[in-house]
Order: C-alpha cells, then sequence, then structure tokens
C-alpha cells in the first residue's frame, strides 16, 4: 500500500504535514488555522474525513496554533507527550488528548506512526515517521542537530520532510541579535541547509524518492539557495521546496519510485513568539 504526503504550510508562520493512504491520514502538527487547513485540503481535494489524528512535534505556537480549533471541529484526536501537553497550555477535551510515549508504535488503520526524540528548544521535542506496509515518510523538522535518532530513521525514509531552515552565511551577516543567532545554530536550535544537505546525502536510503525542503526562514534562506545546492546531490530524488505561504502538491509514495496523483475526492510572543522570528 502506498502513502500520500503533501505539505499544508512550512516555516515560522505555521506547519502542517499531511500524510496518509486512500482511507486514512493524519496531520504532524497544525500550526495554522482550521480554516485555511480546511481550504487547502479542500483545493487538494483531499477530505478532512480521511483525517484521524493529529501529532504534536512540541509547543511552540507555529505548531500547535490550529490545534484546539481542528480537535473540537472534527473530533480529532491529539497525540502529544506529556511534557508537551502541560506546556501547551491546550484547551481540548480530556477525551481527544492522548498521551504517547517515544518509540511506541501507534497504530491507526493501515498507519503506524512512532515518535522519537530530538534536539529542539522545547520541553520534549518529537520528531516522527509514519509506515503503512512497507512504504516509510518522516517529518525531520525543527532539529538543532541530526542526532543518531534522526539519522537512524532517516535512512528507512521513502519519503520525507526534512529541515533546512537557514544558509549559514545570510544567518551570520543578517540582522537578528547574537543571541539569537546563536540558538538558531546550537544543538536545539534549527537545521541548517549545510546540515540537512549533509544528512541527505549521507544518509539517504538509494529508494527515497521525495525530499520536501520544510521550515526555510524568511529572513534567513532563500529557496533557490536550498535548490541549488540539494539539486547537485539529488540524484534519482525529487526536490521539493515547501511553501510558508500555499499547500505543496499531492505526492504519492511507493517502494518504488511513482509519480501519480492519488484518486481525489469528487469536486463539489512569548516562548512561542521567539520562533516566529526563525
Amino acid at each position: 500500500m502506498s502513502l500520500f504526503i503533501a505539505s499544508l504550510n512550512s516555516g515560522s508562520n505555521g506547519n502542517c504535514y499531511y500524510v496518509g493512504n486512500g482511507e486514512e491520514a493524519i496531520f504532524v502538527d497544525a500550526g495554522i488555522s482550521c480554516g485555511e487547513i480546511e481550504k487547502r485540503m479542500d483545493r487538494l481535494r483531499l477530505p478532512m474525513e480521511r483525517v484521524k489524528a493529529v501529532f504534536v512535534t512540541h509547543e511552540h505556537s507555529d505548531h500547535i496554533l490550529g490545534i484546539p480549533v481542528l480537535a473540537k471541529k472534527y473530533q480529532l484526536p491529539v497525540y502529544i507527550t506529556s511534557g508537551t501537553y502541560q506546556q501547551a497550555g491546550f484547551s481540548i477535551a480530556k477525551q481527544l488528548i492522548h498521551i504517547f510515549k517515544a518509540h511506541q508504535p501507534i497504530q491507526l488503520g493501515n498507519l503506524s506512526i512512532v515518535g522519537f526524540p530530538k534536539l529542539h528548544d522545547a520541553i520534549d521535542p518529537h520528531s516522527f515517521i509514519v509506515t503503512c506496509k512497507e512504504v516509510t515518510v518522516g517529518i525531520f523538522t525543527d532539529i538543532g542537530e541530526p542526532c543518531e535518532q534522526v539519522i537512524h530513521h532517516f535512512k528507512k525514509c521513502h519519503a520525507a520532510f526534512l529541515e533546512t531552515n537557514y544558509d549559514e552565511e545570510r544567518l551570520a551577516t543578517g540582522r537578528y541579535p547574537l543571541f539569537l543567532k546563536n540558538r538558531i545554530r546550537g544543538e536545539k536550535g534549527h537545521l541548517s541547509n549545510l546540515q540537512a544537505f549533509e544528512l541527505f546525502t549521507t544518509h539517504k536510503p538509494a529508494f527515497m524518492s521525495h525530499l520536501l525542503l520544510a521550515h526555510l526562514s524568511k529572513e534567513n534562506n532563500r529557496p533557490e539557495i536550498v535548490e541549488a545546492m540539494f539539486n547537485t546531490g539529488a540524484g534519482s530524488t525529487a526536490i521539493v521546496l515547501a511553501s510558508r505561504e500555499r499547500e505543496s502538491a499531492l505526492y504519492h509514495i511507493g517502494q518504488h519510485p511513482l509519480q501519480t496523483n492519488m484518486p481525489k475526492k469528487p469536486v463539489k510572543k512569548s516562548q512561542q513568539q521567539q520562533l516566529s522570528l526563525f
């Protein structure tokens, strides 16, 4: 069975990633409004009813802003760690909150979702891999350094969302104060283009068909810089830039590289503020 993926939005103004098969799907994070999520799903001709849960990476506002309304309207379970839940301050019905633990698979129909710890400036940050039969997609964003866990899971992926937050030179010479520059490029900050590129070229499996470059900084990066870098080492992997303004196309991920579209539905600041600077 295949997986289908799309970025609904990616950046400090909000993050939301779709992963699913033809029957069930999940969101990883929902940092844009419920209304925007609905509009973008509709443009992709994806039914909201297919989405069975939201998985939360960490508590920063660009990852959780839309979750309370989304969860209430669609009665979506929210999978979140205990530490992140306490820090997020959600106003969500208790029956919709599902506390998960690292490395323990969660089964939703034919989807198996595993969260694992990562390095980031948050209480209990996690990344996720989603598997359907033999096909695996990884969501690797908001990472200070590619730790052993990230590398281990990246090697399994037929497709991945990978953070390319900043160009090192642009960050170094940009307008941000030194303390913020150091936080962004620190071990609990964000991945630079070069860090992400080294992870990709060193550890990507031969069967990786798509790489979606995610969470680009508006201030400290440029799409053309990232695209030029990754195209030099892409090989047979399709490189896609995830936009901070609109949804991506919908990509079909199989055991063997395919680029067909999935069947579509019929046409009918505070700590949270500080990351917005990234």
